[in-house]
């Protein structure tokens, strides 16, 4: 922690030296600062939770920047910012904490910086962990701790080891964690690394406590919160979790007064550190107790507020949260609710049971399998017994025969099992991945429509029709994730029928069916999801920028649309109108961000623009497929 306290004292001065203390970073300022003094005020603003959206600006931006530089050592400082910035404030995925910090780890191999790269691989293992890939994370993380033992660094290597206890304690082996766990705490004690110490109890806490050693468990709670109390006072969140964790032994042992305790506790010290609307989630734990103590109006207003914390943070696929809740009001009366929120509960696991069919046929075929090659190997083994008692001139032929098969057989099934969990994962993957796409779908439609509630009770009309605007992009969007998840290739879209589905509902929006036409005038194209954004945003602004200034009596009027691959790898789109065309001279309408927004999507990909208006508008694009992919 001392480290990090210095480490934001050199940042501030940093910004103070970089810009003048009345000056805020923002989208323009920060095109001509100093790279080093744009990554100092990210340091210092990463972690305070406010003007999320202006910090990743900001930081995508420097991103950007730092990119052109092609200086390895600063674009991988940038990624690592960002990550962790992500992994601080929730924010976005955790794919995107997983892309950064793999992006970091690429750059910092470059340099061959062997202290950064054991460091980013243990928290990549982190990364990893959060988005269950544990075969990745556990791979990440004896990585590390090989380059740690090389380079002689106990403070990495005690933290490799506290993180492979976490691994294994979501691996559900407690066991495995609680070892390794005891194995990191003397050489975290030793560096005199008190946070990571008392971190590390958490996996003791959660461990004992499935193994039922509740006094274990107590203990390292206890010591937790010492090591805290008087050599890390500085931690805010360690106590809040130390506090959960202990009341969940306590549920476990059916000591409710005590867990309550805790769980209180841990609400109060979050809702003292980041004020209670962050914290609202620990409500649940709260309501939990008192369902069990049969406190059912209590139990109703945590368990209630911290689901709807739960909601708003987009955590909408819990089962116990929901089914508690429908407990509560069956026990008050409210049937109506108890119902609803049970119906939830329950489709909340279908899906989840939906999503392991795949392992559980896989595992079954398995053992299937295995089940076979056990018959046939005892087949064999009798044969060649009974073999060895009648033809004793053959017994050398018939052991290098059976051994011959057994191999045979052994390597086949084998590979057979092998190419089976292959497919069953890659069928998970692709289940899980349509399943990611189809939510994004969800929550875009969800903020078109309450764009579209706002521009609804707008009257004035600059900003009614930015509003209008705004839903045609978040659509787009939404179009392209719904094309992901109905088709059969998961990686691209197939550019002509997103076209004509994007054609279709901005000509609505805009109530101009009868009066204007959309043609796609070009053969199927696929392109990867990478790509097909920015251009989708791009036809968009085109098409909305059409319809709004091109036809300006209303009359009939034609919009082409058409998107080739070139024989020397560029993608070449043309966006073409026969209204009025522009006048030299005359100022352009509107508030120019549509412009600006294509203008920037261009350089995303690298592209170059070209505006004629002779019988119309017509503006035409050249990308570069290798930067765009």
């Amino acid at each position: 922690m001392i480290k990090t306290i210095i480490t934001s004292l050199v940042a501030c001065f940093l910004i103070c030296t970089g810009f003048s203390q009345n000056t805020t970073l923002n989208l323009e300022n920060a095109k001509t600062v100093p790279i080093d003094s744009c990554m100092s005020w990210m340091r210092t603003h990463a972690y305070t939770g406010k003007d999320l959206d202006h910090f990743h600006s900001i930081a995508l931006q420097t991103l950007q920047r730092s990119l052109k530089t092609k200086n390895a050592k600063l674009i991988a400082e940038v990624h690592e910012e960002i990550a962790n910035w992500h992994g601080y404030n929730g924010t976005f995925s955790p794919d995107s904490i997983v892309h950064h910090s793999e992006k970091a780890l690429e750059n910092y191999i470059k340099i061959d910086d062997k202290k950064k790269i054991a460091d980013t691989y243990r928290t990549l293992s982190i990364d990893y962990l959060n988005v269950r890939e544990l075969d990745k994370a556990q791979d990440a993380l004896f990585k590390a701790i090989h380059l740690y033992e090389a380079m002689d660094d106990e403070a990495g290597l005690g933290t490799s080891y506290r993180s492979l206890g976490v691994l294994y304690e979501v691996m559900e082996e407690p066991e495995k964690s609680i070892e390794y766990i005891n194995k990191a705490i003397p050489i975290l004690e030793k560096t005199k690394n008190y946070a990571s110490v008392a971190i590390a109890q958490f996996s003791l806490i959660k461990g004992y406590g499935e193994l039922g050693e509740f006094e274990k468990a107590y203990k390292a709670a206890d010591y937790c919160l010492e090591i805290i109390r008087s050599k890390a006072s500085e931690e805010i969140f360690i106590p809040v979790r130390a506090h959960s964790y202990r009341g969940e032994v306590y549920v476990k042992a059916k000591d409710y007064d005590n867990a309550l305790k805790d769980f209180i506790k841990a609400w109060e010290l979050c809702s003292a550190n980041i004020g209670e609307e962050r914290c609202a989630t620990y409500e649940t734990e709260i309501g939990q107790v008192y369902l069990l103590q049969n406190e059912y109006e209590k139990a109703l207003k945590h368990l209630y507020a911290g689901v709807m914390a739960y909601e708003k943070k987009g955590s909408n696929t819990m089962i116990t949260q929901y089914q508690d809740l429908a407990e509560c009001y069956e026990k008050l009366g409210d049937f109506k609710n108890a119902l609803h929120y049970r119906n939830i509960a329950y489709n909340n696991k279908i899906d989840n049971l939906e999503a392991k069919i795949e392992n559980i046929e896989a595992e079954t075929i398995v053992k299937y399998e295995t089940d076979k090659k056990d018959e046939a190997i005892a087949s064999q083994a009798a044969l060649i017994e009974q073999k060895t008692k009648t033809q004793n001139l053959f017994i050398a032929v018939a052991i290098l025969l059976g051994l011959l098969l057994l191999s045979l057989f052994y390597f086949f099934n084998k590979n057979k099992k092998a190419t089976k969990i292959i497919r069953a994962k890659n069928a998970e993957n692709e289940l899980l991945l349509k399943e990611i796409h189809h939510r994004v779908k969800n929550n875009l439609e969800m903020v078109k429509s309450l764009i579209a509630l706002q521009s609804a009770q707008i009257e004035e009309g600059a900003t009614r029709d930015a509003m209008i605007a705004s839903q045609n992009r978040v659509q787009s969007m939404g179009i392209i994730h719904q094309k992901l998840y109905q088709g059969e290739n998961l990686g691209s879209i197939e550019m002509k029928d997103y076209f004509i589905n994007l054609s279709e509902g901005i000509l609505d929006t805009f109530d101009a069916d009868d009066k204007v036409s959309i043609k796609c005038a070009m053969d199927n194209l696929n392109l990867d999801v990478d790509t097909a954004v920015p251009i989708g945003l791009i036809v968009n602004e085109l098409l909305t920028n059409a319809l709004k200034y091109a036809f300006p009596e209303k009359d009939n009027g034609e919009i082409s649309i058409s998107l080739k691959k070139t024989d020397n790898n560029l993608l070449k789109l043309i966006v073409a109108d026969n209204g009025v065309g522009k006048t030299k001279g005359l100022a352009p309408k509107g508030t120019g961000f549509g412009s600006q927004l294509v203008s920037l999507l261009t350089q995303q990909l690298n592209g170059k623009m070209v505006e004629k208006s002779e019988s119309g508008t017509l503006v035409e694009f050249v990308f570069s497929l290798d930067t765009a992919a």
